[in-house]
């Protein structure tokens, strides 16, 4: 999974431990909708074209953890895809604050606190904005 495909998307913004995959106010649905396509393009063609044990990296991830599989990043995808359909994590979160994967595994970033606070206020501020306009 190290070896570079022509099928790899020109991203606009690189997905980290800081940087998420949300998306900003100013930009359309239909932007946001192919930018999920292309995505998922990317994950087909790489599926398509390597073995379930061919070895990757996860670079955000904890040095012990980021050398993966291909199969292991598919259980991985599968697991939040289904915890995050639906967006239930962010009613439990708003219920009782909760965030992460399970009590005593959060799976978020150790200096959780202060930046969970500013991550969820700007996306907040960017549903509300992005509602305002109609």
């Amino acid at each position: 999974m190290q070896r570079r495909s022509n099928t790899s998307p020109a991203w606009n913004w690189v997905i980290s431990a800081r940087r998420s995959a949300a998306r900003t106010a100013d930009e359309t649905r239909e932007q946001i909708v192919e930018l999920y396509r292309r995505a998922w393009r990317h994950s087909d063609a790489t599926i398509t074209a390597l073995p379930l044990d061919a070895v990757g990296q996860v670079p955000w991830w904890p040095t012990e953890r980021r050398e993966v599989t291909l199969h292991h990043l598919l259980i991985h995808m599968t697991a939040e895809t289904h915890r995050h359909a639906g967006h239930a994590d962010i009613v439990r979160e708003l219920i009782d604050g909760a965030a992460g994967m399970r009590d005593g595994n959060t799976n978020l970033p150790s200096d959780e606190g202060a930046w969970w606070q500013e991550y969820r206020d700007r996306l907040e501020h960017v549903a509300r904005e992005a509602a305002g306009r109609g």
